[in-house]
């Protein structure tokens, strides 16, 4: 059986969260403390030695970075399939998933330790969610009609920087696609609770402030 080791108010251990849950595969889930420390503890260093979550395990063989675990998913459990089979579809997953890992999480942090965005963090994310929007065109999702790979990554983040104050009112399209994605049992089984949610931004907020002060 897989074993995932994660943290459910990690957005990036999400991702591989939900594709355990929408490939319907059997696997054991092991929570790692972040605030604890336990990422740092020697059993968990000899899986991944740079103490992140998530990882996977499937036999001897210890998978981190969720981008490769999603990968390794497809490759060795294909079916149900989340991958596109044309060219165009995967360089379109791709750059939303790129897009999402580079231009959305980054701001995380940010957006988490602030009580109000700056201006210029909104318009970096309303550029990020008009771009999605334009590779979402009229499709239910990404790949059109079928949930793939980019909603995957994509769904793990946009709905989090909304619950910071991002709002989606000129992007209608992503906001039909965020409540699309809001009624798959996937997402209502990994979604935080208002309680959980705000023990992450209070631990985001203190992940910033240790960081200023080693400055």
């Amino acid at each position: 059986m897989l074993t995932f080791y994660y943290h459910p108010l990690s957005p990036i251990a999400r991702r591989v969260w939900l594709a355990l849950l929408e490939k319907q595969l059997p696997f054991e889930a092991v929570l790692v403390n972040l605030a604890t420390g336990e990422q740092k503890q020697p059993d968990y260093l000899a899986l991944n030695p740079f103490h992140h979550v998530p990882t996977l395990v499937d036999g001897d063989l210890a998978v981190i970075e969720s981008l490769a675990i999603l990968d390794y998913l497809e490759a060795h459990y294909p079916t149900p399939s989340l991958m596109p089979s044309t060219s165009q579809a995967i360089a379109q997953m791709r750059m939303v998933q790129q897009v999402s890992v580079n231009e959305i999480v980054p701001k995380f942090a940010v957006l988490a330790a602030a009580e109000t965005p700056d201006e210029a963090l909104v318009q970096h994310l309303e550029k990020v969610l008009s771009f999605l929007s334009q590779q979402l065109g009229s499709g239910d999702y990404f790949g059109g009609s079928r949930l793939n790979l980019a909603d995957i990554v994509a769904g793990a983040s946009v709905p989090l920087i909304c619950r910071l104050g991002i709002s989606l009112e000129s992007q209608p399209a992503i906001a039909a696609w965020r409540q699309r994605l809001a009624e798959r049992e996937a997402w209502q089984k990994t979604e935080p609770g208002e309680p959980e949610f705000l023990q992450w931004r209070r631990y985001i907020q203190l992940m910033v402030k240790r960081k200023l002060k080693s400055a």
